[in-house]
């Protein structure tokens, strides 16, 4: 169990928040190392000169935070979890589902955060990264083409393409925020692939931009970048007069990924 002579008692009248937040403080901290075990409820009463109710709900807090989780059984108890970027993503992608967040600005979003990603891959990733970056856009386009499509393995195979080029900046910020706007809605590009003549168009947008990557072309790169959200206003717009409510996309999105499960 972590040492904890760092606590003092709680305030009164909000306890429980105190109590929360000292925790918090010391996990982020480093005060108390992800693995290690949070004293038990009757000890952290006497830490916090508090009732266990209050233990609880500050626990509860925790937990629902992601910073902790509680086992059961004879060895069991609080624990700090060790953070992931996978849970902040799966987070931030539940909140863009839940507030119904409107496509135009999902892709509004998406093209300029590519612009910076794209000039950063070129300026800070290694030859292999981007001969990488190459050879799976070449991948994509190959499957592209193929008369029959295996939906789960190209829009597996896209993410990785948006995540190796986020990783590619050398800055794992924009790698968790690919990850989170990838793991919400790909910025629905899915309706590009479904229609064959824009198909075909993304796949060579694809290889191209890579290409212009991997020569250190950032005004080329980011010329086909640009190409690419234009396709695909273009092809929401064809496909529904105009482009869809959040709700209503949304709701193409989760039959998708039905789909796709299948």
């Amino acid at each position: 169990m972590a040492d904890v002579d760092f606590f003092i008692p709680a305030q009164v009248g909000r306890a429980s928040e105190d109590v929360a937040l000292q925790i918090e403080a010391a996990i982020i901290e480093g005060k108390i190392e992800p693995g290690k075990n949070l004293p038990s409820e009757r000890e952290l009463q006497g830490l916090f000169q508090t009732g266990r109710g209050v233990i609880r709900e500050a626990l509860r807090a925790l937990k629902q935070k992601g910073l902790i989780e509680v086992r059961k059984g004879a060895k069991g108890g609080a624990f700090v979890k060790q953070m992931e970027v996978a849970n902040a993503s799966e987070s931030l992608a539940l909140f863009l589902k839940q507030n119904h967040i409107p496509p135009g600005q999902v892709i509004e979003f998406r093209e300029s955060l590519d612009r910076t990603i794209t000039t950063l891959a070129i300026a800070r990733g290694t030859e292999a990264e981007k001969k990488g970056l190459l050879r799976k856009a070449l991948k994509l386009e190959e499957l592209l083409r193929q008369p029959t499509q295996d939906p789960a393995c190209i829009s597996e195979l896209d993410r990785e393409l948006n995540i190796d080029l986020a990783m590619m900046t050398g800055n794992p910020i924009f790698e968790w925020i690919m990850r989170a706007i990838q793991l919400g809605f790909s910025s629905y590009d899915y309706t590009l692939y479904d229609d064959p003549e824009y198909r075909t168009r993304t796949a060579t947008n694809w290889t191209e931009t890579a290409r212009e990557i991997l020569r250190g072309e950032p005004l080329r790169a980011l010329g086909f970048s640009t190409q690419h959200y234009a396709l695909l206003q273009k092809c929401i717009e064809e496909k529904n007069g105009d482009l869809l409510t959040g709700n209503a996309l949304l709701e193409m999105e989760e039959n998708r990924e039905q789909q796709t499960a299948e």
